[in-house]
């Protein structure tokens, strides 16, 4: 069986009336059931990492329904219409981005937002859509693996959205939007030399980075070498996460009942550090479960990268799925002391609203991809 774009795709075998049902919604039921289960674990555990705060709760039950509607309304969008428009969405993610150089709000030192009176958003967060999708765009009819000029002109798309965000300064978010586009780099096919060249070159310039980051960057990154350098100060963080997840056993202490968390030892506890609430609360079986419907998500994603017909869509789909492992990664690897602390909250768990509104609408995209897959005759 031969997938290509033009007509619709169809199962071989009965979905039965709920997955006709989904399928006419162009929605995926495993991967849509995993994603409430995560989002449902995380309003769950944020009512006690927020000390019983049901006006948070329900902003959070309330985001994740504007969450789930973009979901389902980009999810409608076909894969060759995201195509079309990707070049366009990449500039007015651009455009946004220096619209908070220039006249964002500043908030706790950094200006990242922009206020249109109606509504508050970070375009950081629409980059991380726009950035997979137009390096996607630019490879589908081009050389794979990309030529040394392909990857070059993939890695300036990269490089401009990375440094404004870095001017803001959003160091870890910068990170991030860099990590999907290196990843669509790596799954079109780019020759093991030039990985060998980059990660050099990155090595080489790493003082250079080191120059241009704030005071609290580099005391973050020397902190995470040994944070008991200064404990009440920029060791603080991980030093309550630690003693948070590890006294939290294999079964912990309960629900509500995590002393790090209710005795208000353990700071961010409901954005960046919830993951170490649920450790203290739910010990290492809850901590497995959180991975284990993860790795399920992950996977799921890659499995309808690896399916879908076209080479953008490949690209993009797996772009999305390992860039959001990269976001999970990251995180837990920050709340455990294994990375240093970047700000980048656990997705669909963390308490915000713009950044599940993107996560949603990425995975909104991996639906219409496996959905509008397209049979051709055999």
């Amino acid at each position: 069986m031969i997938f290509a774009e033009g007509e619709n795709y169809r199962e071989t075998r009965p979905l039965g009336i709920v997955g006709s049902v989904l399928r006419q919604m162009h929605l995926d039921g495993p991967l849509l059931l995993a994603l409430i289960m995560v989002a449902s674990m995380g309003i769950f555990v944020l009512y006690s990492a927020s000390g019983q705060d049901s006006e948070i709760v329900v902003k959070q039950a309330v985001r994740f329904g504007i969450s789930l509607l973009t979901l389902f309304l980009v999810a409608q969008v076909p894969p060759h219409f995201l195509r079309l428009w990707a070049p366009w969405f990449y500039l007015l993610a651009l455009l946004l981005l220096l619209s908070v150089l220039i006249t964002g709000d500043i908030g706790k030192g950094a200006q990242r937002w922009l206020d249109l009176g109606f509504v508050r958003f970070q375009p950081s967060e629409i980059m991380k859509l726009a950035l997979p999708l137009v390096a996607a765009w630019y490879l589908h009819q081009r050389q794979l693996p990309p030529t040394l000029q392909s990857t070059l002109v993939v890695a300036v798309l990269v490089l401009v959205p990375t440094v404004l965000i870095g001017m803001q300064p959003d160091l870890g978010t910068a990170l991030l939007i860099a990590a999907s586009g290196i990843i669509v780099i790596l799954l079109a096919g780019m020759n093991l030399k030039l990985v060998a060249i980059a990660g050099a070159l990155g090595l080489a310039l790493a003082p250079v980075m080191w120059s241009f980051m704030q005071d609290y960057q580099r005391t973050r990154v020397l902190t995470f070498l040994n944070p008991e350098t200064d404990p009440l100060g920029a060791g603080y963080h991980i030093i309550q996460s630690n003693i948070a997840i590890g006294s939290g056993g294999i079964f912990g202490k309960g629900w509500n009942n995590g002393t790090q968390a209710q005795l208000d030892f353990l700071p961010e506890r409901s954005t960046d550090f919830i993951f170490a609430v649920l450790g203290e609360e739910f010990g290492l079986l809850g901590i497995l479960v959180l991975l284990g419907v993860y790795i399920f998500i992950i996977g799921r994603g890659i499995l309808i990268a690896a399916q879908a017909p076209s080479t953008f869509s490949r690209l993009l789909a797996g772009a999305i799925s390992l860039t959001f492992f990269v976001y999970v990664f990251v995180n837990t690897g920050m709340v455990s002391g294994l990375l240093p602390v970047v700000g980048v909250p656990l997705p669909l768990f963390s308490y915000g609203g713009t950044s599940m509104v993107t996560l949603m609408a990425g995975f909104g995209i991996l639906m219409s991809i496996q959905t509008n897959r397209k049979l051709l005759s055999t």
